[in-house]
């Protein structure tokens, strides 16, 4: 089985300000970013002016640790206890459901286990001692 944890870092509005931080400061290159703006747009979730500009998702390398980020809108505010999570990387589908439904126990769905433009199957969910996992599928869509 091949899984991935890797530490996802949730901003208030500057995630690209971090991004560029630690570009200087630990010597990281940034292998992917993309704006809320430059994102599909979902008209089940309209997105306001205001969060074009701001980094709906982004991985940087930093030596052999990849570290990921986004920023928050529309009154969700990072704060202690949120601001980092978990993000479990899987090649399987099946397997992400398996993982998602066991740390679903005793704990809360955050955002349920779906299919995306850019997974076949994403979500979020805190498991009962309060850690918040995200899960990104990389299988076929």
């Amino acid at each position: 089985m091949s899984l991935r944890l890797t530490p996802y870092f949730v901003m208030n509005g500057n995630a690209q300000e971090a991004i560029e931080f630690y570009e200087r400061a630990l010597g990281a290159s940034v292998l992917f970013k993309q704006t809320f703006g430059e994102m599909p747009s979902n008209p089940d979730y309209p997105l306001p002016d205001s969060a074009n500009n701001l980094i709906g998702h982004a991985m940087i390398k930093v030596g052999e640790s990849d570290l990921m980020f986004s920023d928050t809108f529309g009154g969700d505010e990072a704060r202690i206890g949120n601001q980092v999570t978990i993000c479990i990387t899987l090649q399987d589908v099946e397997e992400a459901h398996r993982i998602f439904n066991a740390l679903s126990d005793g704990g809360q769905v955050v955002t349920p286990l779906m299919e995306t433009h850019f997974s076949p199957a994403y979500g979020s969910v805190t498991d009962k001692f309060g850690i918040t996992f995200q899960f990104f599928t990389e299988g076929k869509m």
